[in-house]
Parts: C-alpha cells; sequence; structure tokens
C-alpha cells in the first residue's frame, strides 16, 4: 500500500498547522468558492433579466362584471391560449381585470375583450378579439375600456327576465281582463284557413327580398340619385320655397273659386260626352271629310309660294279694286289693255274689249262676237255691256264647244 499523500499533516506541539502544504488547499478552496459564488450571482441576474425581457404583453381590461375569472384564469384569441390573467380588482360599478399576454403574440390595438364561458359549470376565461392580421398592435401597459368589453348574461338574469316576461304578460300584467286571450284568439280565428295564403305571402316575400339583392346595384345607384336630387333641392331652396308659395295661392285661387270650377269642369264633362256621342254618329263622314282636308292640305302645302305670293299682292288690288270704283255709276273705271290677254297665251283666251266713250270702232284685230256665241266664250271678270269684240280664232272656238 501506498500511503495518502492528501491526509491533513499533524499540528506541532503548539496546535499550529505547518505553514507549507495545508494552507495552500484552503486557500485554493475559498477561491474556488467565491468563484461559485459570483456564478451563481450572475446566473440569478440573468435569470431575472430574461425573465424581466421576456415577461410579455400586460394589458388592463375593464368589465361590468366578472363571475368565473379568477387570476390564473386564461386568456385567448380564437380559442388559443396566449396568456393568463394576473389579478381581478373591484374599482367602484367595474372589474379591473391585469392580464399577461404571452411574449410574441400579436393582439391588434383596437382589441375588444370578452368573458367566455364554454359551458354552464366551467371556469371562464377572456377572449381578445379579433385575431391579428396587421397594423398597429397592442402596447405594453395599453388599457380597454368598458365600451371594448362585454361579459355573458348570467343564467339567473335569464331566468329573472323571463320570470319579469312572464308576469308581464299573465293574469297580473296585460291579460288581467283577458286582453291577451282575446288576441291569441283573434288572431287564430284570422289564420284559421289562411295557411296557403300565408304561405303564398312568405314565399313572395322572399321572392321580393332576392329580387332586390340582385338589383342591389340599381338600388344603390336610385339612391345615389336621390341624394343628388336632395342636394340639388337643398342647393336650390330659396326658388324651391317660391314655388311652394305660388303653387299656395293657385292652389287657394282654385279653392276660393271652387265652385265657378266645378261647373266648368261639369260642363266641360258634358261637352265632352256630346262631342263623343257626335264622333260616334258621324264616324264615317268625319274619316271622309279628314281624307278629303289631307288633300287639300297637300295641295295648299305644294301651292304655298303662290299663296304666299297672293297674300302679298291681295291688299295692293283691293287698294286698286276700291280707288277704280265709281259710286255714280257703280263702274269700275280703268285703262287696261285686254288685247295683252290675246298676246300672252297666244290666242287661246278671248280678248274682250267694251267701246269707250265715243270710241265707235272695234279695237284692232278684233271683231264683234254674235249673241248666239257670248254664252260660249270664257267666263268674263265682269257683266258684258253693250257689243262684245273677240278675235276670230276665240270666236271660233266658241262655236264649236
Amino acid at each position: 500500500m501506498t500511503a495518502d499523500t492528501t491526509a491533513a499533516p499533524a499540528r506541532d506541539r503548539r496546535g499550529r498547522w505547518p505553514a507549507r502544504g495545508w494552507r495552500g488547499r484552503r486557500e485554493r478552496w475559498a477561491v474556488t468558492a467565491g468563484a461559485l459564488v459570483v456564478a451563481a450571482v450572475l446566473v440569478a441576474g440573468g435569470v431575472l433579466v430574461y425573465r424581466g425581457t421576456h415577461r410579455g404583453t400586460q394589458v388592463t381590461a375593464y368589465f361590468t362584471e366578472t363571475v368565473g375569472v379568477y387570476p390564473g384564469s386564461g386568456v385567448r384569441v380564437l380559442g388559443v391560449p396566449v396568456g393568463t390573467v394576473d389579478s381581478v380588482q373591484p374599482e367602484g360599478t367595474q372589474v379591473k381585470v391585469t392580464m399577461t399576454i404571452s411574449h410574441g403574440v400579436a393582439i391588434p390595438a383596437g382589441a375588444d375583450a370578452v368573458v367566455a364561458a364554454p359551458s354552464v359549470v366551467a371556469d371562464r376565461y377572456v377572449q381578445l378579439t379579433p385575431a391579428y392580421t396587421g397594423g398597429p398592435r397592442l402596447a405594453d401597459g395599453a388599457v380597454i375600456p368598458l365600451a371594448r368589453t362585454a361579459t355573458p348574461v348570467e343564467v339567473d338574469q335569464l331566468y329573472a327576465s323571463l320570470d319579469q316576461l312572464a308576469n308581464a304578460l299573465g293574469p297580473r300584467g296585460v291579460n288581467k281582463n283577458g286582453a291577451l286571450s282575446g288576441l291569441v284568439k283573434t288572431g287564430a280565428a284570422n289564420l284559421a284557413g289562411n295557411g296557403g295564403d300565408l304561405h303564398a305571402m312568405i314565399t313572395e316575400f322572399s321572392g321580393l327580398n332576392r329580387t332586390l339583392g340582385g338589383s342591389s346595384g340599381n338600388l344603390a345607384a336610385t339612391l345615389t340619385s336621390l341624394e343628388r336630387f336632395t342636394a340639388m333641392l337643398k342647393d336650390n331652396n330659396g326658388q324651391v320655397s317660391q314655388a311652394e308659395r305660388q303653387l299656395s295661392q293657385v292652389s287657394s285661387f282654385l279653392a276660393s273659386d271652387r265652385a265657378d270650377l266645378s261647373g266648368a269642369v261639369t260642363e266641360l264633362a258634358t261637352a265632352l260626352g256630346q262631342v263623343k256621342s257626335f264622333i260616334g254618329g258621324n264616324r264615317a263622314l268625319i274619316k271622309s271629310n279628314v281624307s278629303k282636308l289631307a288633300s287639300i292640305t297637300s295641295v295648299l302645302v305644294k301651292e304655298r309660294a303662290s299663296l304666299a305670293e297672293a297674300l302679298d299682292t291681295a291688299p295692293l288690288d283691293a287698294d286698286d279694286l276700291v280707288g277704280a270704283y265709281d259710286a255714280s255709276t257703280g263702274t269700275l273705271n280703268g285703262r287696261d289693255d285686254l288685247l295683252e290677254l290675246s298676246k300672252e297665251y297666244g290666242g287661246a283666251a278671248a280678248s274682250i274689249a267694251t267701246p269707250g266713250a265715243g270710241a265707235g270702232a272695234a279695237p284692232a284685230g278684233t271683231v264683234p262676237v254674235p249673241d248666239a256665241d257670248v254664252a260660249g266664250l270664257p267666263p268674263l271678270p265682269l257683266p258684258s255691256a253693250g257689243v262684245v269684240y273677240g278675235t276670230p280664232q276665240a270666236i271660233t272656238a266658241a262655236g264649236h264647244r
């Protein structure tokens, strides 16, 4: 066997350790222990720093009530756990709930908080909604106000509401005098035998909804046009008011003369009845006259240039005729050369002349017309007086008629 060289040396007679060997080991142990303490402190500080850096996002929400929510309850988004409830503290008429969202989980800046109850007896959790899809995130220390939180209706509240409704409709409420019973009986009597009609009404109403849904574009365009029309009326409020006042004046005038207006309308109705009877009894004649009037109108349209010229010259001719009339002798005095007619028409018409005062001889190129042939001459513009003269060609043509 070999001796254990690591054993502690014996003390001397004075009880002191040897100067060499053991004292060096003790110093090394002290240095090692100090290093371990420093390492432990560094590790603990690192853990604390890590936890402080990665503790997550702390959010505060205010609710009207938080039945079933406790410290340690879950915080979820779309049913997925994303954090826990740190504390639940009542503050007056509301409850303050502090939550910690896990590090790296993004929540929208405008998120709502809802207390969700998966079942009647299970613990509840806080649901944050909606899920994050982009944009600003909920910052650390953010507060969700009471306006963005909601709590479920409790079972006892639901029972209380149903009890209140039953009492309101019961014999101590609206049915105290049998009004509700009478309403039910009347409704049953009215609906009896009308099931088919009611079904048809619901079906047609469903079709109407589909039609409106399919015409949503036209409906939107109509509403847009109506909005523009309303804006136009607003911009022209003065003119619209003036039109309303004028319409009011017209209405007042008609109201003051309503007796005369009623009489006129009555007479007009009578006249229209007579016109209807007349048209019904003379339909064929009216049709014939309208057809003839159409032909006359067509002629007038074709001769509108001649009519315009005649309307221009007729006043001058009337003035000349008035000036040529001699009231003392009852004759028309003029200096027209009627032989121009024979020259203009190449002898096709008779040139008519009457001897003037003291003239005694026939006009050149003419001969007296026998009395038997006077009736065969073209119509004269004025009655003949004395001997009628004409060209031989005209007299010959009159004798063959």
